[in-house]
């Protein structure tokens, strides 16, 4: 093969490692959260509408995440809690209506992300938060033959930094947030 025609193929053919990006499936993507209740028990909530993107570069070892969630969409599995998580004391549904996590940093470990740093928002107040990267696996989804990725990203904040303080320190002030991902290539 001739110079000319190996360039011509080289300009032709997309790079093999490029960034590559997601879209959250809000079926499979439930933010959740642990909370100690007045020292009897770890009590737990999860948000039912996510949506979000991801963007993933194996080879430059960056990536960019983008979530958003709505938080009149908690579910403590009790009705009359939801409402009672809603209002003005907690999350405040009607003046936020909904927490974001944007990250423009991922870290990578031998080829796989392992943390985001990025800011976390809730109740209008935006804090620095890194949420550490686990379980991180692609493969092609069984129903549809897609290509999705899953991972569980976790971190710990103060809620008391956003400005929720409602029963500090009886209901902790520290609480775990825990977000079990799926998300399909676009």
């Amino acid at each position: 093969m001739n110079k000319t025609a190996l360039l011509l193929a080289a300009c032709l053919c997309p790079p093999a490692l490029a960034a590559e990006s997601f879209t959250l499936d809000s079926r499979h993507t439930f933010p959740m959260f642990e909370i100690d209740h007045m020292g009897f028990s770890v009590q737990r909530g999860r948000f039912n509408k996510t949506t979000g993107t991801v963007t993933l570069d194996a080879a430059a070892q960056t990536g960019k995440v983008e979530v958003n969630i709505d938080a009149a969409s908690i579910d403590m599995g009790l009705d009359d809690w939801d409402k009672h998580m809603r209002n003005a004391d907690f999350f405040n549904v009607t003046a936020f209506p909904s927490m974001t996590f944007s990250a423009d940093t991922v870290r990578f470990e031998a080829g796989k992300p392992v943390a985001a740093e990025g800011r976390f928002t809730l109740l209008g107040v935006t804090r620095p938060l890194t949420m550490k990267i686990d379980n991180y696996r692609c493969g092609v989804h069984l129903m549809n033959r897609k290509t999705v990725c899953g991972a569980e990203a976790s971190a710990r904040i103060r809620r008391s930094e956003f400005g929720m303080t409602k029963f500090v320190p009886f209901i902790s002030d520290e609480v775990r947030l825990v977000i079990p991902v799926e998300a399909f290539r676009d």
